[in-house]
């Protein structure tokens, strides 16, 4: 049997800001049954986008089995919040977020914020490990159980398995734990965008920090590469790195517009694309390039045994044949509070932190109670 495709797209649009769009493109993407959907998302005023995590917060009522994975920066937000916010992405979608890391490494994004400076590309991308490290953690923090809900003894969650994560690292120090239940995934899907020059031997630090975090953290890598030999051993590389768990996906610009881009899409995907296992798509209209894509390409490639003919499983993990990893402080009996038996009890706590080192002043997150 041919092995089958991964299949996603990017629906960056410039331009356009309504729902009405996104909420269309997100349709033609889920009825080509692809894995998930990108869109991307900076503090730069120019040009103007709506932020990414809120629009798929809003597409994910109006779709079924699309994985939603949209790029959240970690230079200016801190791990704390940016593990809230994916992790409700992936309560209101049933289990289907993810996050493509991204970092902001403009002055224009550093005045918007005034908090810090611009910094080299191997600090920020150093600090986005330390943060999807934090962001990992909280989402462990609550074992998968430790909803009680008890409604009779107006008990809501069992303090015992909830952990202080306790994290100390570079750039963030974060107690936790977290103030939301563990996400449906157990952890939603991290994806990062990798260069082949960022693997090569002259590659610069910058380059080196962004691989050194897609092997560490990344579920998925989105690989830009100059040809199927460059991807060939790009992917080689990021799998002896990440393991051999690590979804590979070639980001290809495509123009659908005539049936010769549509063949070469096809070929491609038939000669098994340079190791990867599958295609992260970059429409130049998004709008006319789904349809061509859900119309005509996906068809032939189920017809070559290339491509699934339906959703399977729940979740984006279940889609991209991850394992729903285990809470690392369930496994080890980690630290918990005090079990709780009344409403009215002290509230759990989570705060976090930028270090020092990042030359900003340390902040403490909010920090709710938790409702017994």
């Amino acid at each position: 049997m041919p092995r089958q495709l991964h299949l996603s797209a990017a629906l960056d649009s410039p331009g356009r800001f309504d729902a009405a769009h996104f909420t269309g493109l997100a349709r033609l993407a889920e009825r080509a049954t692809l894995d998930f959907v990108t869109l991307d998302d900076s503090y730069t005023p120019e040009p103007r986008r709506l932020d990414a995590l809120a629009t798929f917060a809003r597409l994910a009522p109006v779709t079924h089995g699309l994985g939603l994975v949209p790029t959240v920066t970690t230079t200016h937000t801190e791990p704390f919040h940016t593990s809230i916010a994916v992790n409700t992405l992936d309560w209101v979608s049933e289990g289907r977020a993810g996050w493509l890391v991204g970092v902001s490494d403009t002055g224009a994004e550093a005045r918007a914020f005034g908090r810090r400076g611009t910094a080299p590309a191997e600090e920020l991308w150093a600090e986005a490990a330390d943060a999807a490290d934090a962001a990992s953690r909280l989402w462990d923090s609550w074992e998968d159980d430790a909803e009680i809900r008890d409604t009779a003894t107006g008990r809501f969650v069992d303090r015992a398995k909830l952990h202080h994560i306790d994290f100390e690292g570079p750039y963030f120090s974060v107690r936790g734990p977290s103030i939301t239940p563990r996400p449906p995934q157990g952890r939603p899907v991290i994806a990062v965008t990798v260069a082949a020059a960022d693997l090569a031997p002259d590659a610069g630090p910058g380059g080196r920090a962004r691989v050194a975090t897609a092997a560490r953290h990344a579920d998925v890598v989105l690989l830009d590469a100059p040809d199927r030999a460059a991807r060939l051993t790009a992917a080689t590389e990021l799998r002896l790195r990440g393991g051999e768990a690590l979804r590979i996906l070639a980001r290809i610009p495509v123009a659908l517009t005539t049936a010769a881009a549509t063949a070469d899409l096809l070929t491609e995907a038939t000669e098994g694309g340079g190791g990867v296992d599958g295609f992260h798509l970059v429409p130049a209209d998004p709008a006319r390039d789904l349809a061509v894509l859900a119309d005509h390409v996906v068809p032939a490639l189920r017809e070559r045994g290339l491509f699934r003919t339906g959703y399977t499983g729940r979740t984006l993990r279940d889609r991209l044949g991850l394992a729903r990893p285990a809470s690392r402080y369930a496994a080890t009996g980690g630290a918990g509070g005090t079990d709780t038996s009344a409403a009215g009890t002290p509230a759990t706590t989570a705060t976090s932190s930028r270090s020092a080192t990042t030359g900003t002043s340390a902040r403490s997150a909010a920090t709710p109670e938790v409702t017994r």
